[in-house]
């Protein structure tokens, strides 16, 4: 009897000690972030770049507004920010840190940013610092399909939200498989045409781009003459390309007169994890030589002569094309792909 009821007190013991630790848990999952602490670490180069570190206990994302309407949100606390507005300049930084069951808890700091004039050689930058439509003083759109855009492409552009937008500090451009004008897929293609053009210069782009079999982004640039002169007299600079087809070759590519289309002037190089992280894509172009690279890594490199039309301004252009010559058949699976950009910054 002694037995019975020694055990009959160990099993309501048992799981009475269970009831608590469940409660422990819920009560631990429902509760607010605490502890949160904010590290920012200011450039000393004049740049505007800014370095913050936030952490907090029971958390699992931070939202940053940075103090200047734009607002960034991240899973690990850690982020960087670029300000650029030029002079001494004091930011009230807000973070909010996030707990699973959405409580949260929020931490003010005051942030003195000094920026120079100008950043030494910055021409021209876009950061997507600011959420929403992308900035209309910098980019326009190219719409439509215009019989394929010259390469039997599936994809309609538009200057819809849905297909290009500004979220979290990046451009998303994005492919969606939809009826839309009697088109099967939609996206967009962002210019920088009529807003910004250069002669010679260092263009440095950090993008993440899409996998699906099909997909075509593209970073580029065609010759400020276009209207004018013509493709591909105008002359056209492929700082990357991509096949969803042949993951993570990148192209680096110039197409003039005899050197077009199939026959255009460009190799390739391979980079590990092109579609499932952010890497920098960059041209060197100067009245002597045109050189494209990925992550440091040469991908092409071409002598520049004054038979060749690399020797005007040029413009600006990202998006992300749908099947056509160059991707080619689209996987009947693919209902979306997104490229995301983090900058795009032009330096003389």
């Amino acid at each position: 009897m002694k037995y019975l009821l020694h055990s009959a007190i160990m099993l309501v013991c048992f799981f009475t000690f269970l009831s608590c630790k469940k409660a422990d848990a819920g009560a631990a999952s429902k509760s607010a972030p605490t502890n949160l602490t904010v590290v920012a670490a200011v450039s000393t180069d004049g740049s505007g770049i800014v370095n913050f570190t936030a952490s907090a206990d029971n958390s699992i994302s931070y939202e940053y507004e940075f103090g200047n309407g734009a607002n960034k949100t991240v899973p690990s606390g850690t982020t960087s920010y670029q300000y650029t507005l030029a002079g001494s300049n004091t930011y009230d930084v807000i973070v909010t840190a996030r707990s699973s069951s959405g409580l949260s808890v929020k931490k003010t700091i005051q942030l003195l940013v000094d920026i120079k004039a100008t950043v030494p050689g910055l021409l021209w930058a876009e950061e997507f610092n600011v959420d929403g439509a992308p900035d209309p003083t910098k980019w326009g759109y190219d719409l439509g399909n215009n019989n394929g855009w010259g390469n039997a492409e599936l994809e309609y552009y538009t200057s819809r939200r849905e297909n290009s937008i500004v979220e979290g500090g990046v451009l998303k451009i994005k492919a969606i498989k939809e009826n839309f004008s009697g088109f099967t897929y939609t996206s967009a293609r962002l210019l920088s045409k009529d807003k910004f053009a250069f002669k010679y210069g260092t263009v440095e782009v950090r993008a993440k781009i899409p996998a699906g079999v099909g997909t075509w982004p593209a970073i580029w640039m065609l010759g400020a003459n276009i209207g004018t002169a013509g493709w591909p007299a105008c002359g056209e600079i492929d700082i990357m390309e991509h096949k969803g087809s042949e993951l993570n070759k990148i192209y680096g590519t110039l197409h003039y007169p005899g050197r077009a289309g199939g026959n255009a002037d460009g190799n390739t190089k391979i980079v590990a994890n092109a579609t499932t992280e952010f890497h920098i894509y960059k041209l060197e172009w100067t009245a002597t030589a045109i050189k494209v690279y990925a992550d440091g890594q040469l991908v092409h490199s071409v002598t520049n002569t004054n038979s060749i039309p690399f020797n005007h301004d040029f413009f600006v252009i990202l998006n992300l094309a749908i099947g056509g010559t160059f991707a080619g058949p689209v996987d009947a699976g693919l209902n979306n792909a997104s490229m995301e950009v983090d900058y795009v910054r032009v330096y003389k």
